[in-house]
């Protein structure tokens, strides 16, 4: 089914999570040349535990190799290439001009996709990489889907791939030097402090040490801090440009946030294929509810629509989580992540995008070979709940409580 729903794996328990709840196809990196040093990321152990069970599922996976190489780094590139390649993967992801010419001599019979990192912005750029073997392009971010759509018509033989939903860097396509300067953690290595996220004043030259706030009130500016793209709302219009992927940012984010993003936009695209776009628009707002339960800044289109939205949030870099993840039903149990305790309000999540509402009424935990009757589960803990209400039980089901504001 096109569009492929693309979700990221930060790590192999995320991996899993993406795959059960409905991913066609995943991105992971391994411990170097990738850009998300602060993800778990895989050894070459775990890429192959994962590359199996995601091909046993029937979904491929995709490494990243997207990192900008200097000349030290190609011993490492060739001999990470080599290590990788008889794991099988669907695809690398390269953004370097001299990576993708090592990854096409190295492993001729892996496809090659091209970062957003690369900043595609055009159709003749996409011929481009197609006569240097690329097998599909990330386009940049800054795009309208009026231009996708020309893109796709010019070079209908490329696939494409977009971004739908999660953080947005405040740069173009990315590329920062913030992080480099203030910090010396280089962003296109993958080693970004998100300096965009911090809180700045204005300092006048004649007299340092005065911090001037640059807004009225008292909480400061954060005049670079992004929103967080969600484009669910414009899946018809995506899907009719000829999008072939719908890819979900969040390599650093939980398994929960993988989990419940990953099932919304899976839901979404059946909808529209199997039912029509009326079904999917009558289900688009308990769809934009579910999103709301995951960690998140506000939302925005981005440069998908060209509208006069403001894409910066000035208030706070803060997260909005107004829901705390649980635990996941596997082989019968509850595997605990975060406190439940008796007698609390929760709601269980199928990955059908089913919501139940419920109450605790009783917790068993196994202690000492025996199970005892508790008033809390702990994280890490296996756990028997009972709730006030049937409730369909059914492998991967996740259990999450509202916070209190």
């Amino acid at each position: 089914m096109k569009p492929e729903v693309l979700s990221p794996a930060g790590n192999l328990e995320k991996l899993k999570f993406a795959v059960d709840f409905g991913a066609d196809a995943v991105y992971l990196g391994g411990k170097l040349f990738n850009l998300r040093a602060k993800a778990g990321n895989f050894t070459l152990e775990e890429m192959e535990e994962g590359i199996n069970y995601a091909h046993e599922k029937g979904a491929k996976v995709y490494i990243t190799l997207n990192a900008f190489a200097r000349n030290d780094d190609f011993k490492g590139i060739e001999r990470f290439i080599d290590e990788v390649k008889p794991l099988k993967p669907d695809a690398f992801i390269v953004s370097d001009l001299g990576v993708l010419k090592t990854v096409r001599e190295r492993a001729p019979e892996i496809e090659v996709h091209i970062s957003t990192q690369a900043n595609t912005t055009n159709y003749r750029a996409v011929e481009v990489y197609r006569e240097l073997g690329a097998k599909r392009v990330v386009l940049a971010r800054e795009l309208s889907i009026e231009e996708i759509r020309e893109i796709k018509e010019k070079v209908p033989e490329v696939e494409l791939e977009v971004f739908v939903h999660g953080a947005m860097c405040m740069a173009y396509s990315g590329r920062c030097l913030l992080s480099n300067y203030l910090s010396y953690r280089e962003s296109n290595k993958g080693a970004c402090s998100q300096s965009c996220r911090w809180k700045y004043y204005l300092v006048e030259e004649t007299r340092p040490g005065e911090f001037f706030p640059i807004e009225e009130d008292e909480t400061g500016t954060y005049i670079f801090n992004s929103k967080d793209l969600c484009a669910l709302p414009l899946l018809p219009q995506l899907i009719e440009a000829g999008v072939d992927s719908l890819k979900i940012e969040g390599r650093v984010k939980s398994s929960y946030y993988v989990a419940i993003t990953t099932s919304v936009y899976k839901r979404a695209v059946k909808l529209i294929k199997e039912k029509g776009i009326s079904a999917f628009k009558e289900e688009l707002p308990t769809l934009l509810e579910e999103l709301k339960k995951v960690s998140h800044r506000p939302y925005t289109l981005g440069f998908l629509k060209r509208e006069e939205e403001i894409l910066q949030h000035y208030e706070t870099s803060s997260y909005i989580r107004e829901f705390k993840f649980l635990g996941v039903f596997k082989g019968g149990k509850w595997q605990v992540r975060n406190k439940v305790r008796l007698e609390e309000e929760v709601e269980l999540f199928l990955p059908n995008v089913k919501t139940f509402k419920a109450k605790v009424k009783g917790i068993k935990v196994e202690r000492k070979g025996r199970e005892e009757r508790v008033r809390e589960a702990n994280p890490n803990q296996v756990a028997l709940i009972e709730f006030d209400r049937e409730l369909p039980l059914q492998e991967n089901a996740i259990l999450r409580r509202k916070e209190k504001a």
